[in-house]
């Protein structure tokens, strides 16, 4: 305790509820000085948490809890009592490792000057390459031959440092000399200023941490030493969720990570990337289980590649005539430009790979539901799966190439994005809910655009409806357009 902010130990017994049951199990005085939230509240039952009014305060009386601090605070300094203080619990960053790999230390050691910085002409030091590894400490401190060199300013016999820089060190701004690899002449060079920063930045959860804070300190180094222009590296963040197995984070340094690769052997890539993407979304941890790949390469074979191969069967379609659609291909082509405007959306902005998946699974159960008795139904089902195709592509790239090149004749890897239809977002028909005094009776299908006595003539013209309004009398109607009718009876 002594070594933290002031050294001092603060009690407040009366609004910390550990305070409180020490003070109370030694009999110490226990003073309110803050309001409870609720009558009932009782300080000699528990302490009062909340940060209400305060009370019992003197000229502080009245004032909310910020208000109060802040008075109380003025008042220490004005009479010479106290200080604001704000305590960071950041601590200086050691950098130097005792090992060989990583970058050399530019600084040499002389017993008459002291450390030296090495030349800016020497720079940058390179590590020997002719080393023996014994597995105890650094080679580089038992090579002389390196380490020995005159010292920059008297020219006396000196040595270099045999420690090097932590790796985070060079991982710091790797992003920043990825936009200019080959400048020789310094760190960064112009193109750095025309890709600016890091558009998406994808961690694991606890490396991004770390990771993070030692980039943001780099990132403002170069932006003071002008190398960059920008105040932050990073644009978005996406922290991804740890991979759980019985409830235990699996790691590497465990022995429990797991290798996919019996799967991949047994299910192929498609399947185990399918079944990762469909456990969570990637912000989120999951429990890992290996009969998700199972599902996953089950759903791909029996349910995607065999309904277009039935569909390759079939007589090429004629391009879609939109305006010999029927109802059902309406219905279909809705939640076929449904799939692909979420997909694009959940790709693009809200990275949930998950729902993408789920997306796709809805549209083929509405496409194995269709049963499309119009000219236009072939080609209706050829767009729906095209779209199934194109949006699980980024997930399940292999299967959707081949899938890809047998329905259009062409190369996944060339092709774009394919675009939404406005027209076909919108509805004909909406389900309507039918309330009578609060409780779900009956549902159907109106026209978008139905009115209230529209509404009302079907109600009435649907017989199971009859019951609830014999003998009664309708008290009053609530029609929410596209939504509910709602009738009070009684």
């Amino acid at each position: 305790m002594m070594e933290y902010g002031s050294g001092a130990v603060m009690s407040v017994p009366g609004h910390d509820q550990r305070d409180w049951e020490f003070a109370t199990k030694y009999q110490l005085p226990i003073r309110q000085v803050i309001e409870a939230s609720r009558p009932e509240d009782d300080i000699t039952e528990a302490a009062i948490t909340a940060k209400n009014t305060l009370m019992n305060s003197g000229e502080f009386n009245g004032l909310s809890f910020v208000e109060g601090f802040d008075a109380i605070a003025k008042a220490l300094g004005e009479k010479g009592l106290g200080q604001r203080q704000v305590n960071y619990r950041l601590r200086d960053w050691g950098v130097s490792r005792q090992r060989y790999w990583g970058c050399p230390i530019p600084i040499i050691h002389c017993p008459q000057c002291g450390p030296v910085p090495v030349p800016e002409a020497d720079l940058p030091v390179e590590l020997p390459t002719d080393v023996q590894f014994d597995g105890v400490g650094s080679p580089i401190k038992a090579m002389p031959a390196w380490s020995n060199v005159a010292c920059p300013e008297c020219g006396g016999a000196a040595e270099r440092e045999t420690d090097t820089f932590d790796t985070f060190m060079e991982s710091s701004w790797y992003y920043a000399r990825f936009m200019s690899s080959n400048a020789e002449a310094s760190m960064l060079d112009d193109r750095v200023q025309y890709w600016q920063r890091v558009d998406h930045y994808v961690g694991g959860e606890e490396h991004a941490i770390l990771h993070l804070l030692y980039a943001r300190f780099f990132h403002k180094v170069l932006r003071d030493r002008g190398l960059v222009t920008s105040d932050e590296p990073f644009e978005n963040l996406l922290a991804l969720g740890m991979v759980l197995k019985d409830g235990s984070k699996m790691s590497k340094s465990a022995g429990d990570a797991g290798d996919p690769q019996h799967l991949i052997d047994r299910f192929g890539a498609d399947a185990v990337r399918m079944a990762m993407m469909f456990a969570a979304p990637p912000d989120q941890s999951f429990e890992w289980a290996e009969n998700g790949v199972e599902s996953a390469f089950k759903w791909l074979r029996s349910r995607l590649y065999t309904t277009i191969n039935e569909h390759l069967n079939q007589p090429k379609p004629n391009p879609l005539d939109r305006s010999a659609l029927d109802e059902a291909d309406k219905a279909v082509r809705r939640v076929t430009h449904e799939t692909l405007n979420k997909a694009f959306d959940d790709y693009g902005r809200r990275l949930a790979f998950n729902t993408v998946v789920a997306a796709a699974m809805t549209l083929m159960n509405t496409i194995n539901k269709f049963e499309g008795k119009s000219s236009e139904a072939p080609a209706v089902r050829q767009e729906a799966l095209e779209v199934v195709v194109m949006v699980l592509s980024p997930i399940t790239p292999h299967i959707a190439s081949v899938l890809w090149k047998a329905l259009t004749g062409k190369d996944l890897a060339d092709s774009r994005w394919l675009p939404t239809d406005n027209e076909a977002l919108v509805k004909s028909s909406v389900e309507l809910v039918v309330q009578i005094n609060g409780k779900l009776r009956a549902k159907f299908e109106v026209a978008v655009d139905a009115d209230e006595a529209v509404v009302r003539k079907k109600v009435e013209e649907t017989q199971s409806l009859d019951s609830y309004f014999e003998g009664k009398t309708v008290r009053k109607v609530i029609f929410v357009p596209q939504k509910l009718i709602n009738f009070v009876v009684n």
